[in-house]
């Protein structure tokens, strides 16, 4: 109920509604469970399930993982329940803080038709609006064989640049108003150059923000101390060391150089820093985009048609017709304001929620893409809540894994739109494995730049945005030298540092590299097998610890060397 509750508070915020106003807000900051726990405690219900369903530590149900019934993880997960005593008023506060960092990444937006390079020329579409991060790096790996397009990617590098820096002028952050050249970082009203301000360092004000709201929550959590361990340790049940040094292995191993020597005679160019985006080893590289955004403008003119075709793209994906069209009937699919997500239901009876942002033109390729990831996201959602024989057990382990899924779905969007490569399908396995490998290098160096700066913060609790600031281009500096410029051949770029998940989704970014560890893994084993079966029987073992998890479904713990070992292989089927 209270899930529902803040889903209807926050469709100001989150849909494709007008103007956000002051109440929309306030409304949406509100969270209507933040007094359950506290309730829940003073009633004494707390006490009676902390004391009848003990928690366990991560290392005792690592132990007991190999005896335990699905009942015992079902007892287990009640036994997680009352492990901390947060005040209500600091759960509120954290809400509010959360809410207002969403808002400012959902309502930040640049003006791509009015920038322009030294000539005075524009290079994009005068109705291009995109949104940061996810919109420019979007926008950015689009261009790898468009006209201009190293020139494009520059362009979009530099404005990448100044947000990271700050330096970008506040004038030109959702508004078309004016023109401005990101290189020389100059603007002009009517032709003339004038003067402006940069942001006040309000990027890092919202991510000092949400620090300061977790933080305060650490003296009412024994068991987990810092917002770090509660991470790590609580969220994903995967050790902070323990991710932190499966991340350096990866990016550090030899495969990694020489995908990067493949990049660079594939591109005839030297690396640049915004080729950690490379996206040319995707089936769809030779596919004229728009082309397919022909066919996905066509196809979903609004958010219903996309909800329509639901049913279809399931049974494409080989769940029957009677259960594709059950599944589908718990899915909504809503505009999206800001870039597009899943929020899962967690009652029966209420829908999951799909938010996807259309353009009133229809439904870009760049959308369709996202919007079958997203799809992923509901159908893992959907089916464990309502096929889970536990409710206890509802859910995956952690985000990672359904992020995994959801990576799965994204794969075949050329698929479901009857696109599919019919060329050499080891071609296609090896270019998936490139990809695969390419993708988790360029998000792992995020997620420990996010790791290493909450550290930074922790060390550093009374810290204003600017010195933030100055820590974290610094941090991501140090990740890019030791790990990025021995392949790149380029050093000192921040660029790491342009994620708004850093913003919006303190320590989440972790979540997506294991993700296509395991999405990985998956694809390998279910490639010869049926994917809706395998993908359903996976998913209903539900919320038990990662790697028992792992090997339920593929019969091994999460590993890069999978990945690494098809990278071997791969780079000798693709040699240019």
């Amino acid at each position: 109920m209270y899930n529902s509750m803040t889903i209807k508070l926050m469709e100001p915020l989150h849909l494709d509604m007008g103007d956000i106003h002051y109440v929309d807000e306030i409304m949406g900051s509100y969270s209507p469970s933040s007094h359950l726990t506290e309730d829940l405690f003073n009633n004494k219900m707390a006490f009676y399930i902390a004391l009848n369903f003990p928690s366990y530590s991560l290392k005792e149900k690592t132990e007991n993982a190999e005896n335990w019934t699905r009942r015992d993880w079902a007892y287990a997960r009640m036994g997680d329940m009352f492990i901390s005593r947060v005040p209500a008023d600091l759960q509120q506060n954290a809400a509010v803080i959360s809410t207002n960092a969403d808002t400012y990444i959902a309502d930040y937006n640049i003006y791509m038709g009015k920038l322009v390079n030294d000539n005075m020329e524009t290079l994009f579409p005068e109705d291009l609006v995109l949104i940061t991060h996810w919109g420019l790096r979007d926008e950015l790996k689009s261009n790898y064989n468009a006209e201009n397009g190293f020139e494009k990617q520059q362009m979009i590098y530099n404005v990448m640049l100044d947000i990271i820096n700050q330096d970008i002028p506040q004038e030109v952050i959702n508004s078309g108003d004016y023109i401005w050249n990101p290189v020389s970082n100059k603007v002009y009203d009517n032709g003339q150059e004038m003067s402006f301000t940069t942001e006040p360092f309000t990027r890092y004000e919202h991510l000092l923000h949400n620090f300061k709201a977790l933080s305060a929550m650490d003296k009412y959590n024994p068991v987990y101390p810092t917002y770090i361990d509660r991470a790590y340790y609580e969220s994903m049940e995967i050790s902070k060391e323990d991710i932190e040094a499966l991340f350096i292995e990866f990016i550090t191993s030899p495969e990694i150089a020489e995908i990067a020597k493949l990049i660079k005679t594939r591109l005839g160019r030297d690396l640049q820093p915004y080729d950690i985006w490379y996206d040319g080893f995707k089936a769809r590289t030779n596919i004229n985009e728009e082309d397919l955004n022909k066919i996905t403008r066509r196809k979903y003119p609004n958010p219903q048609a996309f909800e329509n075709d639901i049913p279809r793209m399931l049974v494409d994906l080989g769940w029957s017709r009677a259960k594709a069209q059950e599944i589908a009937n718990k899915i909504s699919v809503d505009p999206a304001r800001g870039a597009g997500h899943a929020w899962g239901s967690e009652m029966k009876g209420d829908n999951a929620h799909l938010r996807t942002r259309i353009p009133a033109e229809g439904m870009d390729y760049k959308g369709y893409n996202i919007a079958t990831h997203e799809l992923g996201h509901n159908v893992e959602q959907t089916l464990t809540l309502y096929d889970i024989d536990y409710y206890m057990l509802k859910g995956v382990p952690n985000t990672a894994f359904t992020e995994a899924i959801a990576f799965l779905f994204q794969a075949n969007d050329l698929k479901l739109l009857g696109q599919s490569n019919n060329g050499n399908s080891e071609e296609a396995e090896a270019l998936a494995a490139l990809d695969n490998c390419w993708s988790a290098y360029e998000i792992m160096g995020v997620s420990l730049l996010d790791m290493y700066v909450w550290e930074w913060m922790y060390a550093h609790p009374d810290a204003d945005p600017k010195e933030l600031q100055e820590a974290v281009v610094n941090i991501a500096i140090e990740v890019w030298n030791e790990y990025y410029y021995p392949v790149f051949g380029i050093k000192d770029s921040p660029i790491l540092a342009i994620y708004s998940h850093m913003i919006t989704s303190p320590l989440y970014l972790a979540n997506y590299p294991v993700g296509h560890l395991i999405e990985f893994q998956i694809e390998q084993y279910v490639k010869d097998r049926q994917f809706a079966d395998e993908v359903t029987r996976m998913l209903l073992q539900g919320q038990i610890i990662p790697q028992e998890w792992m090997k339920g479904a593929v019969g091994r713990e999460i590993s890069g060397e999978p990945t690494l070992k098809a990278v071997d292989h791969a780079l000798e089927i693709i040699t240019e």
